[in-house]
């Protein structure tokens, strides 16, 4: 109720409620606004302007009516927003459980990839670690071609100071050359083998580097998607990150990823592959060269025994003609001897026969007789001459046949000489010096 005095405002008129089917009546307002109104002049200051009861009635249906209509607006706001709040929450459920699925299948794929890298790092490295093993194999063969190849120039050296006529271009020192020869080529195959296993040495260690740089971007990215996998909303340490949701420049895509580490992989494989057939022929270039070192080896002694036997019977060839021109000597000696002997005998008879003529020529007149005794005189003094003349002429055959004895036994006793010494450079000092040849089993490459 208005006080007295004070002007009752006028309320505006209800408006209908939207989406309301009921109709709102319109009810002027009651005004007694003239003089001479049926309110009277003595309750003029107490009604200005009042509702009328319908207008009242209607007030309160308006405001009942509204106040329905908002809750049920309300209530269905309300179902709305629990529906979707419902369908929101679950569509947030199933895109965050796919996620994880899909990052349980992500990690299943790295671990597949990392177990496949981590496989073949291993696998390179122990083959790098057998590549290692048969290079030092090599190093070691090479090494051990030094001896050989020193026994061999040593001899040739060693042969070089044998004295003519055994200073000859024999079948040892063809085998020896030979020998030379092939340890020289076998010393550059070792060299171009050796430069062949470090190089392929280094490019498995460059592989390996590339896998385990693979494998350690897999490690890491395996703990990341790990730990994003075990990420919930009950998670204390998740927080807004409003610029993650756009893509890298530089990302990759499943297929390129994959191909990645695949290409990584097979290279690396191939490497593999190369080193383990490097291993077989350097394996194969050992055992060959260690063969064919040995081969050699055995056929220069077989030469040496051989040309050894040879000087040996040669050379007792030599003694026994030496003995039978001693012996030659000797009795050329006494038949000298003896032929001055006879000469000398010979040159007495022939005095006495000169002496006889000479004599015989003093007999005076008639006595001077070419008689009997004269003939006979003559006859010896010539046969005499003529033996004398022969024994001469033996005498000077038989010291010629002496000096060509002294000749011959001087040049049996220098060649004598000269096969003691190339019996002695090639028993004594080659064959000796070659019991050091190393055994296949060091040739080889082994200690």
């Amino acid at each position: 109720m208005a006080k007295a005095g004070v002007p009752l405002t006028q309320e505006p008129a209800p408006q209908p409620v939207p989406g309301s089917d009921q109709p709102v009546k319109a009810c002027e307002v009651a005004r007694n606004t003239g003089p001479d109104s049926s309110s009277g002049r003595a309750t003029s200051g107490f009604r200005i302007a009042k509702y009328l009861p319908c207008e009242w009635q209607q007030n309160n249906s308006a405001l009942y009516f509204e106040a329905s209509t908002d809750c049920e607006q309300a209530e269905h706001g309300r179902a709305e927003a629990k529906e979707l709040v419902q369908h929101v929450t679950a569509t947030a459920q199933r895109a965050q459980q796919d996620s994880t699925a899909a990052l349980s299948d992500r990690l299943h794929d790295i671990h597949f990839w990392k177990t496949q890298l981590q496989m073949e790092i291993e696998d390179l490295d122990a083959e790098t670690s057998l590549l290692a093993a048969q290079k030092l194999r090599v190093e070691r063969a090479l090494d051990a071609t030094e001896v050989p190849y020193a026994i061999a120039t040593d001899n040739l050296l060693c042969r070089e100071r044998r004295q003519p006529p055994d200073l000859v271009s024999d079948e040892v020192e063809r085998e020896l050359l030979k020998e030379a020869e092939l340890i020289r080529n076998i010393q550059e195959l070792l060299k171009r083998t050796l430069r062949q296993a470090r190089n392929q040495m280094r490019l498995n260690r460059d592989h390996k580097e590339i896998c385990e740089m693979d494998w350690s971007d897999k490690v890491e990215t395996f703990d990341i998607d790990d730990k994003c996998g075990r990420y919930c909303n009950q998670s204390t340490n998740i927080q807004f990150q409003t610029n993650s949701v756009q893509f890298e420049e530089n990302t990759s895509t499943p297929e390129t990823w994959a191909k990645f580490t695949h290409d990584n992989i097979y290279r690396a494989e191939q490497e593999k592959m190369a080193s383990i057939n490097l291993r077989t022929l350097i394996d194969n270039i050992l055992h060959d060269a260690s063969q064919d070192l040995r081969r050699q080896c055995a056929a220069v002694h077989e030469a040496f025994v051989k040309h050894c036997e040879e000087l040996d019977e040669t050379k007792l060839k030599l003694e026994y003609h030496l003995k039978k021109i001693l012996k030659e000597i000797g009795d050329q000696e006494a038949n000298i001897v003896a032929l001055k002997q006879a000469i000398r005998e010979k040159e007495a008879s022939m005095k006495v026969t000169q002496t006889r003529l000479y004599d015989r020529s003093f007999r005076p007149n008639m006595e001077l007789c070419r008689d009997e005794a004269q003939f006979r005189l003559i006859s010896e003094a010539e046969e005499l001459a003529k033996s004398i003349e022969s024994l001469k002429k033996k005498l000077l055959e038989s010291e010629q046949s002496l000096r060509n004895l002294e000749y011959t036994r001087m040049n049996l006793e220098k060649d004598i000489a000269v096969k003691t010494n190339s019996i002695f450079i090639d028993r004594q000092k080659c064959m000796a010096h070659r019991t050091r040849y190393p055994v296949v089993f060091k040739l080889a490459g082994y200690q």
